[in-house]
């Protein structure tokens, strides 16, 4: 009896340490933390699956830095191009469209630099640099921040020369950029998602949408374990198989503030 004992105890402990073990570690953009997605959709993934999910909210170049480091088994990003370039280095084993959303140009009411309406963000973002109106940019290589480099260089401004006390880098997530815009009334590239559930409006409103160019695609990779031994290659591949699946997707669809739709799904199966 005391042998079976013994063996019960352990298969037990054996058991919690399998169940406390199916944690996986993802590496994102800071909007789908922020825009509250992650807090939805995770919890109905990991009643299904049995795994936990850690997320690691950071721009995209950063996420996706931290994959070819291996300190993460799935990254969930939005720069086709850096994405395109971590699948070309052999880091990644296969890229998922999983949703998309688009980029707004907010800014204060006031609207000095006189954009509300103008469906032609380049259109815009010439008017801004022209009036020298006050520009907060993430400046930390996010897929906000890559996106906001490619429309300037769209506009024709050369934003490297002809930025200065009214165009601010600040380093920091989609959030934070948000914050320092509506107490400094400034313009500012944000993706949807999270400026509707940002609460902290001040008087800052949507005052350019709508342009094909603003369209923004989310894509996830499963970290390549042949680089990479420590990668939870069947959980990672889990979570990425219920993201694209039709349960998955309609979740991601089914996620709402205030009664709008903050992503839109769009993986092929």
């Amino acid at each position: 009896m005391r042998k079976l004992a013994a063996i019960a105890t352990l298969l037990f402990w054996s058991t919690c340490a399998y169940a406390q073990d199916r944690t996986i570690t993802v590496a994102s953009t800071t909007s789908t933390e922020q825009s509250g997605l992650f807090g939805y959709l995770l919890p109905l993934f990991t009643k299904e699956k049995g795994i936990a999910v850690k997320v690691v909210a950071v721009g995209t170049g950063q996420a996706l830095d931290i994959g070819r480091r291996g300190d993460a088994d799935v990254v969930f990003v939005h720069d086709r191009v850096a994405e395109d370039k971590f699948m070309t280095e052999g880091q990644g084993v296969k890229r998922y469209d999983v949703m998309y959303n688009d980029f707004v140009i907010v800014g204060p009411k006031s609207d000095p630099a006189h954009i509300a309406g103008d469906k032609d963000v380049a259109d815009a973002l010439r008017k801004i640099a022209a009036a020298k109106a006050p520009f907060i940019s993430r400046g930390d290589k996010s897929g906000t921040h890559a996106a906001e480099l490619r429309l300037w260089k769209e506009a024709g401004v050369d934003i490297a020369t002809a930025k200065g006390s009214w165009y601010r880098e600040i380093g920091q997530g989609m959030g934070p950029a948000l914050n320092m815009a509506s107490s400094s009334n400034a313009y500012l590239l944000s993706d949807r998602g999270t400026w509707l559930s940002f609460k902290n409006r001040g008087e800052l409103a949507i005052l350019t949408q709508g342009d094909k160019r603003l369209f923004n695609q989310y894509g996830v990779m499963l970290v390549n374990p042949d680089k990479h031994p420590d990668v939870k290659a069947k959980d990672g591949q889990a979570f990425i198989d219920w993201l694209i699946s039709p349960k998955g997707q309609d979740a991601i669809a089914g996620y709402k503030v205030g009664g709008e739709q903050l992503f839109f799904p769009n993986a092929s199966h």
